[in-house]
């Protein structure tokens, strides 16, 4: 089980001598019990209380690297089973699968696919991770070829599935230095894919049909020399995996099996409905999830759920406050004011920029928070609204004094005007009618 900040604390020196970087003992403990701090950055520590906090303070499940340069996914690193406990760090890996029996043109096709995927949302790109070559040929030296097609790791993270480790020796000698993930090492082959694994510095799945036969096997490649691993329950359907897989993170969370403290490999084409089976794997602790080619709409479902799964929700996505210029305003065009919430941000700038009426938009920082939640909670008030207009020189940007607030903040609308001088006009609840509404309501 995790250690408490005030169980940790009670074996640390208690000197506060700052020399881990940390105030005082005690918040040098808060940080261990987060997984934030190492326990070797205290240097007075005797070896027997190190080696029981740093057992029970470094993530319970590993982090591992799936290959090489800017492209490059780190899973695991997870610290508890639901989301709302805390956060969820590391999102799950996305490889598209190819065949080794298919064209040079369609193998190609599938990694331009993945390679060039772009989903901008909410300020941020999100990307496909990389490309699961499957070695169904029976060739080993297809096999290479096709990993030769597919980039050879150099600049997309692979995904190499086979049951032939001559298959595998040929592959990694063609992306070995990229660090692709090998599947999968078994109970009857697992010594020699250990070994290649450990040769070429790769991350290493172990397959089996029980969380036991699991731990067992990743025991072994761990004793073997491999460090980074990952582990498939090979589920037989959807309800399976989401059983097996939550009693694996279970068993790595509480500790008591920490053969199983590694990340999960998901095949969402073996459970037959692969855009259900991808979002369970997003929902439900995949680190890496292999999948069939699938629609763009089915991709964009994906990336945004993944994107909304693996959002801090105690910190939520902002934008920086500040003076935005919406379709070249000049010093007659409205001035808007909205929250930092960057969902809302860009789905009023989306309108805004879909009407082409020019104007300002002011955002104030609300940490966050939507318009509704920051009045309720206090985070948006007269006085923010007043800093932010002197802070930000609106006055000087246009020869009016109006503001125009959401429709959620109409109950400040008076405060506002008393505190900053200028008129308020109360706009639409929803952005989509701003539009309409600056159409028919603004004038200077």
């Amino acid at each position: 089980m995790a250690m408490k900040a005030l169980d940790i604390y009670k074996h640390l020196p208690k000197t506060n001598c700052k020399k881990c970087g940390y105030p005082t003992c005690l918040a040098f403990a808060m940080k261990l019990a987060t997984g934030k701090a190492d326990v070797e950055a205290c240097p007075d520590l005797d070896p027997g209380a190190k080696a029981l906090l740093g057992g029970v303070t470094r993530p319970p499940v590993r982090a591992v690297t799936i290959g090489a340069g800017e492209r490059s996914v780190t899973i695991g690193e997870e610290f508890v089973l639901f989301r709302h406990e805390k956060t969820f760090y590391h999102p799950p890996g996305i490889m598209v699968e190819v065949s080794d029996t298919w064209t040079e043109v369609e193998v190609r096709s599938v990694v331009d696919e993945v390679r060039e995927t772009v989903v901008h949302r909410v300020g941020q790109d999100l990307v496909l991770n990389g490309v699961a070559v499957r070695n169904e040929s029976g060739s080993a030296d297809r096999f290479a070829e096709t990993v030769r097609l597919a980039g050879g790791g150099s600049s997309l993270p692979l995904v190499l599935i086979s049951d032939d480790p001559t298959a595998f020796e040929a592959a990694l000698a063609i992306a070995g230095q990229y660090r692709p993930l090998i599947h999968a090492a078994t109970a009857d082959n697992w010594e020699p894919l250990a070994a290649l694994a450990k040769q070429y510095g790769s991350p290493l799945v172990v397959r089996a049909g029980t969380p036991a036969d699991l731990a067992a096997i990743t025991a072994k490649c761990a004793e073997a020399g491999v460090a980074d691993l990952l582990i498939d329950p090979a589920p037989g359907s959807l309800q399976g995996y989401i059983t097996v897989a939550t009693e694996i993170r279970r068993s790595a969370i509480e500790r008591t099996e920490p053969a199983l403290g590694y990340p999960i490999y998901l095949d969402a084409g073996a459970l037959g409905e692969t855009d259900a089976a991808v979002a369970t794997g997003i929902l439900k602790y995949a680190g890496i999830i292999v999948t069939p080619r699938f629609s763009r709409a089915s991709r964009e479902a994906a990336l945004t759920l993944r994107q909304n799964i693996y959002t801090d929700p105690q910190h939520p996505i902002q934008v920086t406050p500040g003076v935005y210029p919406i379709n070249n305003p000049e010093r007659d065009a409205p001035v808007l004011l909205t929250v930092n919430f960057s969902l809302t941000y860009f789905t009023i700038v989306g309108y805004l920029e879909a009407s082409r009426m020019p104007c300002h938009l002011l955002i104030v920082d609300t940490e966050g928070l939507s318009v509704l939640t920051s009045v309720a909670g206090g985070k948006l008030t007269e006085t923010m609204v007043a800093d932010a207009l002197k802070k930000f020189g609106v006055a000087d940007l246009v020869d009016h004094r109006i503001l125009i607030i959401p429709g959620y903040a109409a109950p400040l609308s008076g405060k506002i005007e008393d505190a900053t001088g200028w008129k308020v006009m109360v706009g639409p609840r929803d952005a989509a009618d701003l539009p309409e509404y600056l159409e028919k309501e603004w004038k200077t």
